[in-house]
Order: C-alpha cells, then sequence, then structure tokens
C-alpha cells in the first residue's frame, strides 16, 4: 500500500529525542519541526508508533496541508482530501482543533467549515444524503498556523502520555512524556541504579525501569486506530507480539524512590504494579533533607517542587539549597534536576555541567545536569 503520512506532537524541547527515537523503531523518513515529528510508514509503523513511542503526545494521520485566508479556500481545500481512505459512510468524525496567528481565528466557524466540507467530500464517494456517524470514532483534528492549514485524523485517542498505570496521581504529576524524555538524557541502562528522592507518584522511577527493561510503553493499553475499519486488526497483533518480544526479562536495574507523603509513597507502588516494574520499584518514607546518596556510581532524576507548583518560590529557593548540600558527588554519581527557576543553580551552589530547555506542560524549565567529577570543588568556588 501507499505509505500513510504521519505527524507525531511533541513537547517542545522533546522533538530531537522522539525523532531518534522513532528512527530506531525503523522509521525511515523522519523529519524534525518545531513541536512535531513528521513520518511515513504503513499500518504496521502506525501501530508501532503507537505502542512503543515514550515521547510523542500522540500519533496522527497527516491527510494535507494548505494555506487558506477565507472560508472558501479552507472549504475547498478540506474537500479535496481523500477522506475516504479512513472514513467510512457508518463512522464518526467529530472536528476540533486550533488557530493561530491566522486570518481564520474562529474556531466555531473553523470546525463547522471543515466537517461541512468532509460531509460534502464523503456524500459525493458514498452517494448518501445523511451520515448516521454510528461507528468508530475517527477524530478529526485541524492546526491553522500562519494561515497553514494542517488536517489530521487522530490515531492515539488518550494522549499517548497515559501509559495506563496513572489512573492516580498527586497534586502536580509530572507528564510521563516528559519524565521519559529526562530518564533518556540521564542514560538508563539494564544495570543503573536510580534515586528519586521526591518521586511523587513514581513517574521517573516507572519511566526508568520501563526503559531498561526494553518494555514499550504503550503495552498495556488501547488505542483509537485499534477500532479504525482501515487499520487490519493483523497490524496490531503483530506488533504487539513484537514490542513484547524485544522486553529484556531479569536485569539488574533498581530504583528508589522517597517522599515526606505516605500517600505517594503508596501510590508509587500501586502504580509501579499496574506498570508491571514493582520488581524494580521500591519506595519509602523519606525527607529530602536526609537524603544521602549511596557511595557507588548511580543516577539521581528527581522533579522538585517548585512555585508554581507546591511551594512559594523562597521555600523552593530553601529547598535548592538543601538539595545542594546532600547531593554529594564523586565515585561516578550523577544528579538531573529539573526546575523553572531561572536561578536554580545560584540556590543549588554549583554550575550546572549542561542545561536543556523542556517544557512541562506550558512551563518553561530547565534540566540541569551534574555529571562531571569536580562537582564539589565547584560548589566551594561559586560560595
Amino acid at each position: 500500500m501507499e505509505k500513510i503520512k504521519m505527524v507525531a506532537p511533541c513537547l517542545f524541547g522533546v522533538e530531537g529525542i522522539a525523532a531518534d527515537e522513532f528512527r530506531r523503531m525503523g522509521f525511515e523518513e523522519v523529519t524534525v519541526e518545531d513541536g512535531r515529528v513528521l513520518l511515513s510508514g504503513d499500518y504496521n509503523m502506525l501501530a508501532r508508533a503507537n505502542i512503543n513511542s515514550r515521547f510523542a503526545e500522540r500519533i496522527l494521520i497527516l491527510l494535507g496541508e494548505f494555506n487558506a485566508i477565507s472560508f472558501t479556500e479552507l472549504f475547498d481545500g478540506v474537500k479535496a482530501l481523500p477522506w475516504e481512505d479512513f472514513i467510512g459512510r457508518d463512522d464518526a468524525f467529530p472536528v476540533n482543533g486550533h488557530s493561530i496567528n491566522s486570518a481564520l481565528f474562529s474556531i466555531p466557524d473553523c470546525q463547522s467549515i471543515i466537517k461541512k466540507a468532509i460531509v460534502e467530500r464523503l456524500r459525493q464517494k458514498y452517494n448518501v444524503s445523511w451520515f448516521e456517524e454510528t461507528g468508530p470514532e475517527y477524530r478529526v483534528r485541524f492546526s491553522i498556523h500562519k494561515d497553514k492549514v494542517s488536517l489530521m485524523i487522530d490515531t492515539s485517542g488518550e494522549g499517548l502520555h497515559k501509559r495506563g498505570y496513572r489512573r492516580n496521581s498527586n497534586d502536580a504529576p509530572l507528564k510521563e512524556t516528559l519524565g521519559a524524555a529526562m530518564c533518556d538524557l540521564a542514560r538508563i541502562y539494564p544495570d543503573t541504579l536510580l534515586f528519586d528522592p521526591m518521586c511523587g507518584s513514581g513517574t521517573l522511577l516507572i519511566e526508568a525501569a520501563l526503559m531498561a527493561t526494553k518494555t514499550a510503553s504503550g503495552l498495556r493499553r488501547s488505542f483509537a486506530a485499534e477500532r479504525f475499519g482501515c487499520v487490519p486488526q493483523k497490524a496490531w497483533q503483530q506488533e504487539r507480539m513484537r514490542a513484547q518480544d524485544l522486553i529484556i526479562h531479569n536485569v539488574d536495574f533498581r530504583a528508589q524512590g522517597f517522599d515526606i507523603d505516605e500517600k505517594a509513597v503508596q501510590l508509587t507502588l500501586a502504580n509501579a504494579k499496574k506498570a508491571g516494574v514493582e520488581k524494580y520499584v521500591k519506595a519509602a518514607i523519606g525527607d529530602v533533607c536526609n537524603f544521602t546518596p549511596p557511595d557507588e556510581r548511580c543516577l539521581i532524576i528527581t522533579n522538585p517542587p517548585y512555585g508554581e507548583r507546591l511551594l512559594d518560590v523562597r521555600a523552593a529557593e530553601q529547598l535548592y539549597k538543601t538539595m545542594g548540600e546532600r547531593f554529594i558527588r564523586g565515585n561516578g554519581r550523577k544528579y538531573f534536576i529539573i526546575s523553572p527557576h531561572d536561578e536554580f543553580e545560584k540556590h543549588f551552589g554549583a554550575d550546572a555541567d549542561k542545561r536543556r530547555k523542556l517544557y512541562n506542560g506550558m512551563i518553561k524549565c530547565q534540566l540541569f545536569m551534574y555529571f562531571k567529577s569536580d562537582f564539589n570543588d565547584r560548589k566551594d568556588r561559586i560560595k
């Protein structure tokens, strides 16, 4: 069959990581753009992307793109696309999307015009006058940015950050896709010893365990396109079997979380069990003020609370100071800390060896990476 064009929206700052992952999956045509990655492949690759992607927010079929500054141009452009290749005569096709810096700025009007254009196209192709829309739902998404219109069909359903293991969470959970990106940048191996002294609902620990065991992030959930008539069920069966075969069992990976909230500790353990990695993830009550990393090679990844989340700014700054005092370097210890605070390094007491801009939802953050052995010497110099 002809290759399907796909688009994978990503958190800003994660696009390159996601693109590398898609290439490892076997995609040959991968293009990185701001906030998204463009792909092409058959239905097996569409299923593979949904089941395996740790970093994409969802997988969309890209029907087409064109420029439009009037509703007539929008209607004609939408009507010209091959909707019948995917949507059947009984299928539902709700429309939603957004418009930014474009002449066509009214979302309700754009939704109405796009819906009418699709109906007109399908009416002519199927020779029917009315669509009951009682079949599977093909959610149509549109994006209009600077008058460029993109029309897509959502194949994921719930966002891919919803792995299926975290139905409950603490007050300010880290998005799973962002947690996975942090783990990827920190380099997780099958024998990694990992700590998170402020683990919350356990996202970082669980994402790292999934990564260490090469367990596909979407194995325990379903996807909208599994109900699409155009996508063969065999594709999903084959790709789930492929993902199962890639899992590495009985690795030496160990993850230990701590949190001052007993409910968070219990939530971490429950989520790890739902994710199938309870064998590798442990959690206990503990205050970062008392945290002491072991005197051996290990990795500490954490998402401390900050002003926009749970603490006021001054409390967050005091927490960063405490972390700087407790996070002792040497003997192969490495630290990866995400924060939106512009002066995190000042309060922590040391300049990062490397920084990476990432977005936690709409909050611009930096991932501060400490991995060189002169960490404590530089702490002395910065005071």
